[in-house]
């Protein structure tokens, strides 16, 4: 493995870490104190050389592809779809304290996340009224609910 300022490290030991086994990679002690950007690279102050744990090589390799994938547009426009389910589950933990379950047992606990949806669902949808004025380019949603305004209005005539 290189560094961003060109070092290699020597060795390669595979660990055990929080259980999991992973690879650590050592860098050098006397060239990381050498270089200028050791506190941007390895964050330590007493010296040390930069430490990495990665993956077993078979799972690395996959992280790497995937990351790489990240990058392209393609998989940017396949995500772009999943970004709205991403929005509600923030939404729902962030403003309806999702997270934090007011009952015990797994079927009140089961009511609480089915009002909570519910009630997620009744904010959006006063949200996209007709005569609502947003701020915010209209989402999937809110297109959504225009088209289906739009087609029951055009059939009742």
């Amino acid at each position: 493995m290189t560094c961003p300022n060109g070092a290699t490290s020597p060795s390669w030991k595979p660990t055990l870490s929080d259980g999991q086994e992973r690879m650590s990679v050592l860098f050098p002690r006397a060239t990381c104190r050498a270089c200028d950007d050791r506190l941007k690279c390895t964050g330590n102050v007493d010296g040390k050389g930069r430490h990495i744990l990665l993956l077993p090589q078979p799972l690395q390799e996959i992280q790497n592809r995937a990351r790489r994938d990240q990058q392209t547009r393609p998989w940017r426009e396949r995500y772009s779809l999943r970004s709205g389910c991403e929005a509600t589950v923030s939404e729902t933990v962030h403003a309806h304290g999702l997270r934090h379950c007011r009952y015990r047992g797994t079927a009140k606990s089961h009511v609480q996340h089915v009002l909570t949806a519910a009630g997620t669902n009744l904010i959006r949808l006063h949200q996209h009224q007709p005569g609502n004025t947003r701020t915010s380019p209209a989402t999937r949603f809110t297109r959504l609910c225009r088209q289906t305004i739009d087609r029951t209005q055009t059939d009742s005539c």
